[in-house]
């Protein structure tokens, strides 16, 4: 029977191990690490015992032989003189009458062999145990132990110790219309000012347009950064550019980049009928880890960089998540410790590879305030908004509303409405999920989200997208009161208004893009049956997450009936994930395809096709018919 020593050497080795591996991994989560720390200091305590009381040898014989030595029995002699006879004789009756007896003595002698014992390293390396022999190998499986121990540290201090990335310094290109284009500067080092932004024409994709004049043009000279401020960002606009046109700019701080001007609204750019965006979420620097990689490296930044070239994007299209603050370890809530969350990652050494030449647009999510956050505008808010505002807001398409955080734009043949679902929304807890009190997005956003789903669209124009960094559906179990399965009330308002459109019979379309959940899911909302809506309003709502994280290892997605949300595809595994939208418009113009395709992982791991409501007026069979 394993000693008390041994049994707790054991446990605390194994649990240490199965502890590191889960947040190195697969979660990243904040109790693992004092898991971690309190293991290890037991497992190391019960090791230094259980080595102490280990023998070296082990017992392959063990021999009895037992002799008996026999001892006869001492006598008295008789008596030389008649005359002491008598007296003799009762001192021999008065003796014990063991001593007339012969007696037998017992020899054992115990012949024990011992051997060294084998190492056993096998069990040694497995289990955390000391070699009964050797001393490498319980140095090499208490090493195991510390190293994970130190990596799990190396995750959580690195980065935020020595790459705080103080010094970066970096442009990038944010939202893009057909005639102006938003950049984004960093520059800490102010003897760099004034810092000249220009800009020029390096191709014309439309062949109507006047030849091309490749001069350089002064776009904007930056006179003054500040830390304070804006933490040496300064966001400017290019205006007066031509639509479906490549340019080129470049800055005084040494840095450069392309875009492409959006088309014309209601077309595509010139020589194909295509239109593509990129969409995802959630991401975690040096995750999974790597300890030979460079602690602020992205994997999923290497996938998309692949990509890019033969996609041909018009914008990535974040659906928030882009820092985690809070995992594995919040260092603070001040306005510090989220720019330098920020920064961390467009210091990533990755980043550029997906920047060069493909703007980023971004909603907020619970990550970059705090885990799952329905405090509205209380602490740590104003500090979390100040570098989200500073270095995504701030170059954004226009707010739907002056000074909104929720933003719509049209570039070609789709519109776009982008949801804050953080800042104005109910606490959780307030009423139950059908309550008509609760809002996930207050009355003004509310308003401003049904006015864009109930205007008409310029022709040509066949789609519109809700941008929600949580998802629509309820399909998603696991914590599903953060997600709009506990604001259902305000869900069905607004399923209604987007079944609405497909009612019009204007042709347009409705998709849903989310992320948040670390898995990918395609779900359909049917109308309900018998009412005024036909079939062909269906919305289709694409989740997915995460570009580059963990994925759950559980399952957590699934129909219940009588929710009447038909699961079209659930993809839940793959550290890095993204979906690339292809809109293309059919001869003719009245109808239009949409194909999702999702890429896990690098590899392209499904697509499918949507097209949009015919452009028939009404409900009923006979529109449903015309769709198919």
């Amino acid at each position: 029977m394993a000693s008390l020593s041994t049994t707790i050497t054991v446990l605390s080795s194994l649990v240490l191990r199965a502890s590191a591996y889960i947040f190195l991994r697969w979660i990243p989560g904040h109790h693992f690490p004092a898991v971690i720390v309190t293991c290890l200091a037991i497992y190391l305590a019960a090791f230094e015992i259980t080595a102490w009381s280990t023998s070296p040898y082990e017992v392959t014989a063990d021999e009895v032989e037992i002799v008996e030595i026999e001892h006869p029995a001492k006598r008295s002699k008789p008596p030389v003189l008649p005359s002491t006879a008598a007296h003799s004789k009762a001192i021999v009756d008065e003796e014990d009458s063991s001593d007339d007896e012969d007696s037998t003595e017992l020899d054992i002698q115990e012949t024990i062999i011992l051997e060294e014992r084998d190492p056993e390293i096998l069990k040694t390396l497995l289990t955390g145990l000391p070699s009964p022999t050797s001393a490498l190998w319980s140095a090499i499986t208490v090493g195991i132990n510390v190293l994970l121990a130190l990596f799990a540290a190396d995750l959580i201090f690195r980065a935020p110790l020595l790459y705080q990335s103080h010094d970066l310094s970096f442009a990038r290109v944010g939202f893009v219309s057909d005639k102006s284009a938003n950049i984004l500067v960093r520059e800490p080092d102010t003897s760099q000012l004034p810092i000249f932004v220009s800009y020029r024409r390096v191709r014309n994709l439309d062949t109507n347009q006047k030849p091309l004049d490749d001069a350089w043009k002064s776009a904007e000279r930056i006179w003054w950064l500040s830390y304070n401020d804006t933490d040496y960002t300064h966001a400017l606009n290019i205006p007066r550019l031509r639509p479906s046109t490549r340019y080129q700019y470049a800055v005084s701080n040494n840095h450069s980049g392309y875009f492409t001007t959006a088309p014309p609204d209601g077309q595509t750019y010139p020589g194909t009928d295509k239109f593509t965006f990129l969409t995802s979420s959630c991401i975690k620097p040096h995750f999974p880890y790597n300890p030979l990689s460079h602690p602020l490296t992205i994997p999923g930044f290497k996938h998309l960089a692949r990509w890019i070239p033969s996609l041909s994007a018009s914008f990535m299209l974040f659906l928030g998540d882009f820092i985690y603050v809070d995992v594995p370890h919040r260092f603070g809530a001040d306005v510090e410790s989220y720019r330098r969350e920020y920064r961390q990652v467009y210091s990533s050494p990755d980043w550029s590879a997906v920047s060069n030449s493909l703007p980023w647009l971004h909603v907020i999510d619970d990550h970059e305030i705090a885990n799952d956050w329905d405090s509205n505008t209380t602490d740590p808010y104003a500090a979390a908004i100040d570098p989200y505002y500073h270095y995504h807001a701030s170059v954004n398409p226009p707010a739907a509303r002056p000074g909104a955080s929720y933003f719509q734009f049209t570039q070609g043949p789709a519109a776009f409405f982008l949801l804050d679902t953080r800042r104005f929304r109910t606490p959780e807890g307030a009423a139950g999920p059908e309550s008509a009190e609760k809002s996930m997005l207050g009355s003004e956003q509310l308003s401003s989200l049904l006015a864009f789903l109930s205007r008409r669209e310029p022709i040509g124009v066949k789609w519109k997208f809700i941008a929600s960094s949580i998802p629509l559906t309820q399909n998603w179990r696991v914590n599903n009161a953060d997600t709009w399965a506990g604001y259902l009330h305000e869900r069905q308002i607004i399923l209604e208004a987007m079944w609405d459109v497909g009612l019009r019979g204007d042709g347009v379309g409705v998709v849903v893009l989310s992320g948040d959940r670390h898995e990918f899911a395609a779900t359909a909302f049917p109308p309900p049956k018998n009412g005024k809506w036909p079939l062909s309003a269906t919305v289709h709502e694409f989740s997915t997450s995460p570009l580059s994280m963990f994925y759950l290892p559980v399952r957590t997605y699934w129909e219940i009936e009588g929710n009447d949300e038909p699961c079209i595809k659930y993809i839940p595994d793959g550290n890095s994930k993204f979906g690339a939208v292809e809109i293309t418009n059919l001869q003719g113009g009245e109808q239009s395809l949409l194909k999702f395709r999702l890429f896990v992982d690098g590899l392209e791991a499904w697509d499918y096709v949507v097209t949009t409501p015919p452009p028939v007026v009404g409900g009923g069979r006979g529109k449903d018919a015309v769709w198919g």
